[in-house]
C-alpha cells in the first residue's frame, strides 16, 4: 500500500520570499523523493503566490515544479490541486498540461477506509468582512473577465505585488500565531462541522501557515499543514497511521 501526502502553501513565485529558485527547488526535490512511494500527492492551496490564467496565456516561471508534477501524473500518482486565495485564478492548463485534477470548492473524500474532509481553508468561519468581500469579488464571473481585458504585463505584475504587499504588512512577513482552540476559526468551524457529519476521520487545512495536529474526539482530527516557506511541512496517511513531518533535504523521509 503506498502513501498518501498532503501539503499546502508554497507560495511560488512570491516576490516577497527571497532566493525563488531555491525555493522552488526544495519542493521539487520532495517531490521526487516520494514519487516512487504515493498514490497520490493533495496539494492544498496558495501553491502559487499568484496565478492567473488567460486564454493562451499563463504566468512565466515554476518549470521545475510543473515539470515534476507531470512527471508524477505520467507515473500514475494521482495530484490533487485545490485553489486557494492566491491561485484561486487556475483554469484547466494544469489538468490539460500536467494531469492534475483540479477542486474548486472543499471536498469529502475516502482514502483506505478513512473519511477525509479537505480544503484550502480561507473563508471557513473567517469573521473578516473585508475577507470576505475581497474573496467574493475574486471569485465574481464579471470580475474575471474585465480583469482578462488587461494586458499580462500590466495584471501579471499588479497580482504579485498585490501579493507581495500583502505579505509584508504581517509581522515578519507571518500569520499569526495559533489562537487556541476557542478563537481559531479553522478549529471553531470543524467544531461546528463535525456535528453534523460525525463520520470525518480527518479534517485537512493549509492557509493558515501554522502548524497544528489536534484531536477533537476519539476519531476525528485536524490538521493545519503550515508552509512551504518556514516549516517544509507535510502530513502523510498510509493506510493506517497518520503522520505530520518536516522535510529536511537529505534525510531519509517516509
Amino acid at each position: 500500500m503506498k502513501n498518501v501526502y498532503f501539503l499546502s502553501d508554497a507560495h511560488l513565485g512570491s516576490r516577497a520570499i527571497e532566493h525563488g529558485r531555491t525555493h522552488e527547488r526544495r519542493l521539487v526535490n520532495f517531490l521526487d523523493s516520494i514519487k516512487h512511494k504515493a498514490a497520490a500527492v493533495y496539494l492544498l492551496g496558495d501553491m502559487f503566490d499568484y496565478w492567473y490564467e488567460f486564454k493562451l496565456v499563463v504566468p512565466k516561471g515554476y518549470t521545475r515544479f510543473l515539470g515534476k508534477l507531470s512527471e508524477l501524473t505520467d507515473m500514475g500518482v494521482e495530484v490533487h490541486f485545490f485553489i486557494g486565495n492566491h491561485d484561486i485564478w487556475c483554469g484547466d492548463y494544469l489538468t490539460k498540461e500536467c494531469g492534475v485534477i483540479m477542486h474548486y470548492e472543499p471536498l469529502t473524500t475516502e482514502i483506505y477506509g478513512k473519511e477525509f474532509y479537505l480544503a484550502h481553508g480561507d473563508g471557513l468561519g473567517d469573521p473578516s468582512k473585508i475577507f470576505h468581500f475581497l474573496r467574493a469579488m475574486f471569485r465574481n464571473k464579471t470580475m474575471q473577465t474585465l480583469f482578462s481585458a488587461l494586458h499580462p504585463r500590466w495584471s501579471i505584475d499588479f497580482g504579485l505585488n498585490w501579493a507581495k504587499h500583502s505579505r509584508q504588512k504581517r509581522v515578519d512577513g507571518k500569520e499569526p500565531d495559533y489562537m487556541g482552540e476557542d478563537k481559531e476559526f479553522l478549529v471553531l468551524y470543524t467544531k461546528e462541522y463535525l456535528k453534523g457529519h460525525p463520520s470525518i476521520n480527518y479534517f485537512i487545512y493549509g492557509h493558515r501557515h501554522i502548524e497544528l495536529d489536534l484531536m477533537l474526539s476519539t476519531t476525528a482530527r485536524i490538521t493545519i499543514l503550515g508552509d512551504w516557506i518556514t516549516y517544509f511541512s507535510y502530513a502523510v496517511f498510509d493506510g493506517v497511521d497518520f503522520f505530520f513531518e518536516n522535510y529536511v533535504e537529505g534525510e531519509t523521509q517516509l
